[in-house]
Order: structure tokens, then C-alpha cells, then sequence
């Protein structure tokens, strides 16, 4: 704690934070009697969650961090302005933000007396890091970074940040509120290793909660602590609390969004290259572009007449007849370009079904949730695309292991799971292992076409063999021994129960053998021969409608 306090007001460093009896106490009671509400039960009743625990738990899951590493607040623009209430002397201290970028920088800089620095970003909007460190004085206490920026939407170079994060002797604000549309790691898994850094994130963007107001800041865990005590008690409502955590439920539909979005923004771009009326469209990692027209104004003024809102960023630097357009749904990017065709005297085709996924065929895909006493899992399957896997259930050896059967199966697999693991990793794992065969079994439909059988060679030198039938028949074989209880964070004995639960919910034969002298590397190939031997069973053989069998096609 002591490296953070040297960067804190020292008003901040000796105040008292706001306590209520339920943080003091502990435990839970069945009686409230202390904080003077109505007691009759309507739902809203009671006073929220003042930390956030439950919603904050789902969200590290996501995020792959520590609960204990995040600070949750009433949108990202809080998150700002207690970083600027605990880390700057009102008229004493500056703040160095980029330009052009996210205008809540300055704004809540002026309403703290903080003065602010501008670094104007190099050509397309590039950062140089040594050249933005040269304006830094002595009493600059916080440096703001949008990454994906806004207005301009380019992910800006990990290794500038880094460089910046690791040569200021003050407070790092990296602004990732697009990080989702990047396709790029996070700087959050950096928080615990640069202990000056503060990632913003929210879920506003990707995860269209706009409207609950909840703006996350990841950070090590000293800071977030100071920021809990400095907020208002009860800064995120039990509505929006509840209702975020009801959505987080399904947050693998989300990434199929993104998906589109992104998919959404690549045809929009495409599209309105070819417009005399458009000198430059940027290159975005975000849901927006940039766009320079050759007259801005009569642009956003036929778009307006067209009932169809964008945003003027004309005024900001290196911004000069430029607008901001969200990446809207198919029908809507159809009717943005319809009106700017139509001004351009140029003919414009909408999408009959609207979408550039209009065409790709729902296929062997599948979408599985699983909500016990215990755990909520989501899962998404494809069969025949692979796509970078997101795996998350809160146990890092086990999302490894996990990751291995998207990679070496050539499949499409995300897995998000929340359990109760402060408990043991029991549930989680066997849950995952149930939800997964669900996926597979809706996937496979039928199972007709399939090759059925698949097997794996020896692999490394752990020598991991799994053989599987997909015959409807359930037989299971376990011949691993581990020399160890534990591998990684995960119970060795789990392993064991995971492919159980899976034969058994799958209705397979799953055969697996396996030694060697590295746990890890046992346990790394079997699951590699288990995903090699499912590519096998599940590729389609296109000259056999049924099953493959000795005795016909089952």
C-alpha cells in the first residue's frame, strides 16, 4: 500500500470512510433493522449492495481478474472522476490526457480545478510515448490513455503505453471502454505486476447495458480499495445490479454480437470508400469509424433529414469535416448508406435479409446455458469453424486444458462458467463437463454423417491415447495416474470426473490412457488426444447419411 499512498491527496490518506452496521457486521442477518428503511418488502426496499460483491464476481469471470481487483461505479465517467478527486490537488495538479480523445477527460479535469495537458496524437492518430512524457511536470499526477481511441477508433501500440506506464512516476489511466471490438489482450492483466495502472472498462459498449450506468475500473487491489472509500455508499443501484447480473447470464450471445459488429463495421467501411462525398474513412479496432467528408455539414445535415443521428467530432483536433458513425445494426448501416449513396448520386442495394451473416448457415453450431444451486455455465459451440477461444471458469489451469480442445479439434468453443469455487472446484468442473456434451450433442443433431469413431496416436512424451465411439453407447476407461493431488489450481481427481461426465452426458464410449513422468504434461495430452479423436468422430462423411456400423447405418 505504501507505494499507492505516496501518489494520494493527503486529505484522502486520513479520511474516515462511510460505514453501514451490514459491512461492519459480516454475517448475514435475518432482521434490518439499522438503516432506517420501510420494511415492507416491494423489491427495492432495502438499500443495494454498497461493494457489489455477486455482480463484481461475474464480472472478474469475464474479465479474467480478481474480484477483489475491481472497482465498480455509476458509468466509467465516476471511475474518472474519483481518480482525479484521490490523486490531484484541486489547483495544484495537472493531468496529461491525449488529443484528440474521450471528452469526460477534460470536463471532469475542470469540475476538480485539475489543469490539463494535451499530447495531440501523431499522424493517424500514433502515439509516441517519449514524446508525450516530455510535457509531463512535476505536478502532473495522472496521465489518461483511450485505447481504442475516441473519436479516431485505432488501437493504439501496447508497447508505447507500456512504456509510459513503466517511465511515469504517477498514475496510469488506460481507457479501454472498445477493447472487446479489438481483438487484443487487456491491459488489466497487468494491474498487480504496475501497481500505477488503472484499466477503465464497462459494459455500456459490447454488452448494451448503456442504460444501467455501470463503468468498471480494474486495478490492483490497494487502489480499488481507496476508490471504494471514496465513492458514495450506495453508487449502483439494486435494479441495475440485479438486472446486469440477470444479462451476464448469457454473455457468449454478446460475443456473438461482437462478432457481427465487427463483421457490420468492415462492410460499412467497404462501403463507403467508393463515396466522392468521403475523403478518408479510419481504420477502426472499435464499434465506430471516423469518417472526413468533403463537406461535413450538408452530410450530417441530409443524414439528420433522413432521421438518422451520427456525431459531429469536427471540432477536436486532426478532426477538421469529420463525423462519427456507430456501427448500427444491418437494416440500420443500410439506411445510413442509402441516404449518403442517394447524396452522392450513386445507386445503392440494400441487403434483402440484411446482414453479411445473412448467409452463413446456422450449421453444426449450439449455444448451451446450465444454471444450478451451484454454478451458471454458458457455452457456444461450432463444429466447423474455428475462432480464438474464450475460456473462462475462474480456475487458469483448468481454461488451459480447456483451450486445448478448441485449438487441436479445429472447433469454434467458448466457455464461460461462475461457481462457487471459495467452496471447492467439484461443481465447476463436473457442470462445465455436462454443459460441454449438451453443446456437442445438440451440435452433432442427429448424428448422421459423422465419421463416429475417433482416436488419437501417442503424444509427447506423456503418451496419451483417448479413442471415442459416438454411437449412442456409454462406456468409460480411465487409465491415468497423477503423482500429485494438485495441477495447477485445479484437484488431479477432477480430471477423472470431467471425461466421466462427459461420456456419461454425451452417451459415448470414451476410452483414455495416459503416463508420464510431468502431471502437467500428462494431463495436457490426454486432453490434446481427446480433442485430435473428436475431430476424428465428428467429421462429416458426406457419402453416409446415418451412422457408420458393421451392421448398416444406426
Amino acid at each position: 500500500m505504501e507505494d499507492i499512498l505516496k501518489y494520494v491527496r493527503e486529505n484522502i490518506k486520513r479520511l474516515i470512510p462511510y460505514s453501514t452496521a451490514r459491512d461492519d457486521c459480516k454475517i448475514k442477518m435475518d432482521v434490518y433493522l439499522d438503516a432506517n428503511e420501510n420494511p415492507y418488502n416491494n423489491g427495492v426496499n432495502r438499500y443495494p449492495s454498497p461493494f457489489q460483491e455477486e455482480l463484481k464476481e461475474r464480472i472478474a469471470i469475464l474479465k479474467k481478474t480478481g474480484s477483489e481487483n475491481i472497482f465498480l461505479g455509476n458509468g466509467s465517467d465516476e471511475a474518472i472522476d474519483l481518480i482525479y478527486r484521490i490523486f490531484c490537488e484541486p489547483n495544484k495538479s495537472s493531468a496529461l490526457i491525449i488529443s484528440p480523445s474521450y471528452g469526460m477527460y477534460s470536463v471532469a479535469a475542470e469540475i476538480n480545478a485539475v489543469e490539463i495537458i494535451k499530447y495531440r496524437l501523431e499522424e493517424n492518430f500514433g502515439l509516441d510515448a517519449r514524446k508525450m512524457l516530455s510535457l509531463v511536470r512535476e505536478d502532473t499526477k495522472v496521465i489518461f490513455i483511450c485505447s481504442p481511441n475516441n473519436p479516431s477508433g485505432n488501437l493504439l501500440s501496447q508497447k508505447e503505453i507500456e512504456y509510459v506506464i513503466d517511465n511515469f512516476d504517477g498514475i496510469v489511466v488506460v481507457d479501454e471502454a472498445y477493447i472487446d471490438f479489438a481483438g487484443s489482450s487487456s491491459f488489466s492483466r497487468l494491474v498487480n505486476e504496475k501497481r500505477n495502472l488503472v484499466v477503465l472498462q464497462t459494459l455500456s459498449k459490447l454488452y448494451a447495458m448503456a442504460g444501467l450506468r455501470v463503468g468498471i475500473a480494474i486495478a490492483n487491489r490497494d487502489i480499488v480499495k481507496i476508490m471504494n472509500n471514496v465513492k458514495y455508499p450506495y453508487n449502483i443501484s439494486c435494479i441495475n445490479q440485479q438486472t446486469a447480473l440477470s444479462l451476464l447470464k448469457e454473455p457468449l450471445k454478446i460475443r456473438e454480437q461482437c462478432e457481427a459488429i465487427i463483421e457490420e463495421r468492415g462492410y460499412l467501411e467497404k462501403m463507403l470508400q467508393p463515396l466522392s462525398i468521403v475523403k478518408k474513412v479510419y481504420k477502426s479496432d472499435a464499434n465506430f469509424l471516423l469518417v472526413k467528408f468533403a463537406d461535413k455539414d450538408i452530410a450530417f445535415k441530409t443524414l439528420g433529414n433522413g432521421g438518422v443521428i451520427v456525431r459531429d467530432r469536427s471540432s477536436l483536433e486532426m478532426c477538421d469535416n469529420s463525423l462519427r458513425i456507430t456501427v448500427g445494426t444491418p437494416k440500420e448501416n443500410d439506411r445510413l448508406l442509402g441516404i449518403l449513396y442517394a447524396l452522392d448520386n450513386k445507386e445503392f442495394h440494400a441487403r434483402e435479409k440484411g446482414g453479411t451473416d445473412s448467409g452463413r448457415s446456422n450449421g453444426r453450431r449450439a449455444i448451451v446455458s446450465r444454471e444450478t444451486n451451484e454454478t451458471s455455465i454458458q457455452i457456444a459451440l461450432d463444429l466447423d469453424r474455428f475462432y480464438t477461444p474464450f475460456i473462462s471458469t475462474g480456475l487458469n489451469f483448468f481454461d488451459h486444458m480447456l483451450e486445448q480442445i478448441a485449438y487441436h479439434a479445429n472447433i469454434g468453443l467458448n466457455i464461460v462458467a461462475v461457481g462457487d469455487l471459495k467452496r471447492d472446484d467439484h461443481h465447476t468442473i463436473e457442470d462445465v463437463a455436462i454443459t460441454l456434451a449438451q453443446a456437442f450433442d445438440r451440435a452433432l443433431g442427429a448424428r448422421k454423417g459423422i465419421e463416429r469413431y475417433g482416436f488419437s496416436l501417442p503424444m509427447d512424451e506423456a503418451e496419451a491415447t483417448v479413442l471415442i465411439d459416438l454411437g449412442g453407447r456409454i462406456d468409460f476407461k480411465w487409465e491415468v495416474e497423477f503423482k500429485g493431488n494438485m495441477i495447477g489450481d485445479v484437484n488431479a481427481q477432477m480430471f477423472n470426473h470431467f471425461f466421466k461426465s462427459f461420456s456419461q452426458n454425451l452417451k459415448c464410449n470414451l476410452h483414455i490412457k495416459a503416463d508420464g513422468e510431468n502431471d502437467h504434461h500428462i494431463i495436457e495430452g490426454v486432453f490434446k488426444a481427446f480433442a485430435r479423436a473428436m475431430k476424428c468422430a465428428v467429421r462429416e462423411d458426406r457419402q453416409n447419411a446415418g451412422i457408420p456400423s458393421s451392421k448398416g447405418k444406426l
